[in-house]
């Protein structure tokens, strides 16, 4: 069996930073390697070419991932880089990995912006084979 795992999908909002913190105690009480993706909306393919392999990040696209870390040196992280829709992306490296619990930050805001972040994860909690779990940070739940 494989070990647990716990996927966390940032999209560098504050309030998924925050999420990330709830996401690394989860694993850290789980005893779970913790997964750290991000679904990147740079377009895969350079218009009018095609390629035999699949989009290469950027340095800056890397380097932003992998600043993604927990202060626990004792939780194993991996990162991940991915392309396309980010619901069909998550859902697709949570049945790959296998892992147990899915965790994205939930924003407070209103509007278009909170119709778009909230499209992706209700797209993630109807499609997932696992737990999802949306963190709101405390502070935007008290501003509510």
């Amino acid at each position: 069996m494989p070990g647990k795992k716990i996927l966390f999908a940032s999209d560098y909002s504050p309030a998924s930073h925050e999420a990330l913190n709830f996401a690394a105690s989860l694993a850290r009480e789980r005893g779970a390697t913790l997964l750290i993706a991000h679904v990147s909306r740079l377009e895969e393919y350079p218009v009018g070419e095609l390629f035999d392999e699949g989009p290469r990040p950027s340095d800056a696209e890397l380097d932003e991932l992998n600043a993604l870390d927990v202060p626990d040196p004792r939780i194993a992280c991996e990162h991940r880089l991915l392309h396309g829709d980010p619901a069909e992306q998550i859902v697709d490296l949570a049945k790959k990995e296998q892992v147990e619990t899915i965790v994205v930050g939930a924003r407070g805001g209103n509007g278009l912006t909170h119709w778009l972040a909230g499209s992706v994860a209700d797209a993630v909690l109807r499609q997932a084979p696992c737990e999802v779990i949306a963190y709101r940070p405390p502070e935007l739940s008290a501003a509510r």
